[in-house]
């Protein structure tokens, strides 16, 4: 075999590895207290079509905090509900309309406020504000609970002990999903909440230290000991390992914040049965229209039809393939690709027709350049999922 055959076959076999199993790990949250916490709610005014909604969270600074939410539940019928916790990213707040959304669709859906502010302002007893500041702030053991990351996770998992004293809510059909910074704390809280039934991160990952928009001011100019305690207590890559549920990764090719090798070394930690939707140039912001969201959500909690489902990638030459199982009828199938040189946000992703055939999506490599690329799938609903992107140096090389 020639040294380039075997440079591109050890690329090959290392992006469609699994990752090195980790042991689970609860940071600095005590989880079962966590569990079972009793959060009574604090009931405000009627808005739109949801209720507001405050409860308790945790001792900031050793003073007590409340969190703020907008509550929201389908207009008929008594229930049993499916729920969902929705997590707002950065800049976000509790969302009134992500909950009515929910709940149009048949679920209790609570969108919390995880920066300390409530539906006029700050609140006077909220928790820390979420400016990359505080996020990246220095902290040693005794100050790891007046982070904001701490704060945020104990008010998501408070918030699905509130949703579970509802007595409209099914305690066993409840699900996450949260934007941005929202995903980050979704990839965490899925793999220390083992009470969810269901996770959707969008666009948030881990690996911030290694690839993301907060590497070179937050992560390369501090010291080494400051920026390992942080990824060692604060990364997703310490909790993914431990998610149990299933989970759907939803992210854009050219997402300014969490590139997709990171977003790659991210999934793979997860052991649980996972699910990947790579969108070409997709844009990012506090949107919830993701018709993959909702139908992966319904597929889990409410017995739906499922998204197609894809194996890893393999090569021969300069043909790709992965199998696919869908039980909606695909509707097409594209290999998604762009050169693999300079930053990822910049890259200048194109797409060409995949055959399918025989439960096997197939595509030649467009020439010999060094190549980012992966495999899609769309259904009937307009529904696309991905194969896990591979990377390939050009021939010669």
């Amino acid at each position: 075999m020639t040294r380039n055959r075997l440079g591109s076959l050890l690329v090959l076999l290392l992006s469609a590895a699994p990752a090195i199993a980790q042991k689970p790990t609860t940071g600095p949250w005590d989880v079962k207290a966590l569990q079972a916490a009793e959060v009574k709610p604090e009931w405000g005014k009627d808005a739109g079509k949801a209720r507001e909604v405050y409860y308790p969270g945790e001792p900031f600074q050793g003073k007590p905090t409340r969190v703020f939410a907008y509550y929201a539940k389908p207009a008929m019928g008594d229930g049993p509900f499916p729920a969902v916790l929705l997590v707002h990213g950065g800049g976000g707040k509790a969302f009134r309309e992500w909950a009515e959304h929910w709940a149009a669709r048949g679920y209790c859906a609570l969108a919390m406020d995880l920066a300390g502010v409530g539906p006029s302002g700050r609140l006077a007893d909220g928790g820390p504000d979420q400016s990359d500041v505080t996020k990246f702030k220095e902290f040693d053991d005794k100050t790891a609970k007046d982070m904001w990351t701490y704060h945020a996770i104990a008010d998501v998992i408070r918030g699905h002990n509130l949703l579970r004293s509802f007595p409209e809510v099914d305690k066993d059909r409840v699900a996450v999903t949260g934007i941005s910074w929202g995903g980050y704390l979704t990839c965490i809280v899925a793999g220390l909440d083992d009470r969810l039934k269901a996770a959707v991160p969008v666009y948030g990952c881990g690996f911030l230290h290694e690839n993301s928009v907060w590497t070179p001011e937050r992560f390369e100019k501090v010291p080494a000991e400051r920026r390992n305690r942080w990824v060692e207590t604060f990364d997703p890559s310490a909790y993914l390992p431990g998610v149990k549920c299933p989970i759907l990764f939803l992210n854009g090719t050219n997402d300014f914040a969490y590139p997709l090798d990171s977003y790659q070394k991210s999934y793979r930690l997860v052991t649980a049965p996972r699910t990947l939707s790579v969108r070409v140039r997709l844009r990012h912001g506090h949107y919830w229209t993701f018709g993959e969201v909702d139908a992966f959500i319904d597929s889990v909690l409410k017995k739906g039809d499922p998204l197609p489902e894809m194996g890893e990638m393999t090569r021969d030459g300069d043909t790709v393939s992965a199998t696919v199982t869908s039980k909606v009828k695909l509707k097409n199938a594209s290999l998604h690709y762009a050169v693999a040189e300079g930053t990822w946000q910049k890259r200048d992703w194109k797409s060409v027709p995949a055959e399918i055939k025989e439960g096997k999506v197939t595509a030649k490599l467009p020439g010999d350049r060094s190549l980012v690329f992966y495999l899609a799938v769309t259904d009937e609903r307009g529904l696309e999922v991905s194969a896990a992107h591979m990377v390939l140096p050009a021939a010669g090389k």
